[in-house]
């Protein structure tokens, strides 16, 4: 039985597969397997696998006709024979530790179930300024705490840089299909069954950022899709008791929040501005109030719902001044 096994989906990857198919061939954890599912490529990726499959008998490849990416994921995971499974795209690069450390991390956090670690961007300068300071971001965020903090602004791990306990993924099901993106929803779906998060330090992966990416294309990634998972989770927890919603920003992302609260039958009460031209307007029907007008909501859950990290840092200094806890009275939210 191997230690881990790697999940690796592919699809007209041909371009850049021999490069990931070699720096997983590289790695300092001989003792792996890499179960790769050829999604009806018709670039010859499939024939490259073939051909890397007779070079190293630690590769395992699958051929049929085009299914999907979560059938792939899918198939992969009930065909994994290690402990732990760690994920892979055919267009990154694993660095030469990768698989080491991440098995080694697991071995002695017996309470870490989902372990990501750092990424380095590797994509074209121009345009990219969103994708880069979101990998700024997620590469902030390595502990728990600091990751489930942030759970509702973003996907705080990036998934072909993970690594699993198999039975933990076995045990919520496995990747979900649906219209929207997989792999946020497995962390929100892992999130509520209890799973606790971390992130190695060290970066381990390249992580390839391309115009032909799938969440650059496919409707499934959009920020709809992602708000509309956020606001489900929220109303099955921390938000299924009844509490009063109260947004901290009026600005597209609050209005967009609001909108989508409404539509689930949780209207907001009130938004919170710090901008005293805004204060005293009404917005979807709700008051817009100054800080002075916080404590008129008992009982709210308070959301910062800004875009900006600026916004997010300063609303939580004012919400902890007022008494605000957050992860209990204040989530931020994106």
């Amino acid at each position: 039985m191997p230690r881990v096994s790697v999940l690796l989906p592919v699809r007209d990857a041909a371009a850049t597969l021999p490069e990931a198919l070699g720096s997983l061939g590289a790695q300092s954890l001989e003792d792996h397997e890499v179960i790769a599912i050829d999604d009806g490529s018709g670039d010859g990726s499939g024939e490259i696998l073939e051909a890397a499959a007779r070079q190293d008998p630690r590769l395992r490849v699958r051929r049929r006709a085009a299914r999907g990416l979560v059938a792939s994921l899918n198939e992969a995971l009930a065909a994994a024979r290690s402990p732990l499974v760690a994920r892979m795209d055919a267009d990154d690069v694993a660095h030469p530790s990768r698989l080491e450390l991440q098995a080694a991390r697991l071995a002695a956090d017996e309470l870490t179930d989902v372990l990501g670690c750092r990424v380095r961007w590797r994509g074209e300068a121009s345009g990219a300024s969103g994708m880069r300071a979101y990998v700024d971001w997620l590469n902030q965020l390595v502990d728990h705490d600091a990751i489930v903090r942030d759970l509702f602004v973003e996907s705080p791990l990036a998934h072909p840089s993970v690594m699993m306990r198999t039975a933990a993924l076995r045990g919520l099901g496995g990747y979900r299909d649906f219209d929207g993106p997989e792999d946020y929803e497995l962390w929100l779906r892992a999130h509520e069954a209890g799973l606790r998060f971390g992130k190695c330090k060290e970066t381990l992966l390249d992580w390839r950022d391309g115009a032909a990416r799938l969440t650059r294309t496919d409707p499934r990634y959009r920020a709809e899709r992602f708000r509309d998972l956020k606001v489900a989770v929220l109303l099955r927890g921390p938000l299924g008791v009844g509490r009063p919603v109260v947004l901290w920003g009026a600005g597209p992302v609050g209005k967009g929040f609001a909108r989508a609260f409404a539509a689930a039958g949780h209207g907001v009460v009130a938004f919170v501005e710090v901008d005293p031209d805004k204060v005293g307007q009404r917005i979807h029907g709700a008051p817009v109030v100054g800080l002075d007008g916080v404590g008129r909501f008992p009982g709210a859950l308070h959301f910062a719902a800004v875009g900006q990290p600026r916004a997010r840092a300063r609303i939580r200094v004012e919400a902890a001044r007022l008494g605000l806890a957050e992860g209990r009275d204040l989530i931020a939210l994106a």
